[in-house]
C-alpha cells in the first residue's frame, strides 16, 4: 500500500493514497486560478482598464502553466511500475 499522511492547503488533512487527494486539489485550484482570470481580463476590458485586463491574462497563464505541470507529473507517475 502506498498511503501517507499528508496535510493539504485547502484543509484537508488526513490519511490518503499517494497522489490522489492533494494533486486533485491542485488541480482545482490551477483551473479556479484560471478562470479568475479570465475573469478579471473580461472586466478589464469592459471597463477600460488595462492594467486589470493584463493581470486577468497574467492569472490566466499561471494556471495553465501549473495545470500543465500537474499533466507531466501524472504521465510520470503513470510510467512508473
Amino acid at each position: 500500500m502506498n498511503a501517507v499522511l499528508r496535510a493539504g492547503g485547502c484543509g484537508q488533512t488526513g490519511l490518503q493514497w499517494k497522489g490522489t487527494a492533494v494533486s486533485t486539489a491542485d488541480k482545482a485550484n490551477n483551473k479556479a486560478e484560471e478562470v479568475k482570470g479570465k475573469i478579471k481580463e473580461t472586466t478589464g476590458r469592459a471597463v477600460g482598464n488595462e492594467r486589470l485586463e493584463a493581470e486577468g491574462a497574467a492569472d490566466q497563464t499561471k494556471g495553465n502553466v501549473k495545470q500543465a505541470g500537474e499533466k507531466i507529473k501524472d504521465a510520470g507517475k503513470a510510467l512508473k511500475p
